[in-house]
């Protein structure tokens, strides 16, 4: 942005010259053929004469920088290493497995059936390798979604389902399930 407004400084200001000139009769007679009248505005000036090497050829850059581009940027990298006018690197989304804890060994497992079971039975319901991996992918739910406290309870109501509730254990359930699961199994998302 700066290399364009010197450019068109220095192009305003070669053409006021030029017109200075023309005006006082020592020009060459291009800006005054070139307009139509010694009268002529800078910007009509600057537009149909010829560019001087001032106005067409901007300062030549510190050692430090690179030469301005017609667009105006410089093809200096960016401070995040990219080049001015490419498009910025797309950011690597997350891992899909972010949140998911490993399968826990029996302990854990043992522990977390427990803690289920404290809140309603029916929830793990005789099939804990069931109840684990249920508990698992809420596990992930809870790290994608930390602040969400809606939406966590409205996934851990549609995992954790039985024959006898179809439709989850409800909203008090299901918050219970997500508090058990963050004391146990999935620590690292509270």
């Amino acid at each position: 942005m700066r290399t364009r407004l010197l450019a068109a400084t220095l192009t305003a200001l070669a053409a006021v010259s030029l017109a200075a000139c023309s005006s006082s009769g020592s020009s060459s007679g291009k800006a005054t053929s070139a307009a139509g009248s010694p009268t002529a505005t800078a910007a009509t000036a600057a537009s149909t004469a010829a560019p001087s090497d001032a106005a067409a050829t901007p300062s030549a850059p510190a050692p430090d920088t690179a030469a301005p581009t017609p667009d105006g940027a410089t093809g200096a990298p960016t401070p995040d290493g990219t080049a001015p006018g490419a498009p910025a690197p797309a950011k690597p989304a997350p891992p899909t497995d972010a949140g998911l804890p490993a399968k826990p060994d029996s302990d854990l497992t043992a522990k977390l059936v427990a803690a289920l079971d404290a809140i309603d039975p029916a929830i793990v319901g005789g099939k804990p390798d069931q109840a684990v991996d249920r508990a698992r992918n809420q596990c992930q739910s809870l790290y994608q979604f930390p602040k969400d406290k809606g939406k966590l309870v409205e996934l851990a109501n549609q995992r954790f389902t039985s024959t006898d509730h179809p439709q989850g254990f409800g909203p008090d359930t299901a918050a219970k399930i997500n508090d058990a699961l963050r004391t146990t199994l999935c620590p690292a998302s509270r």
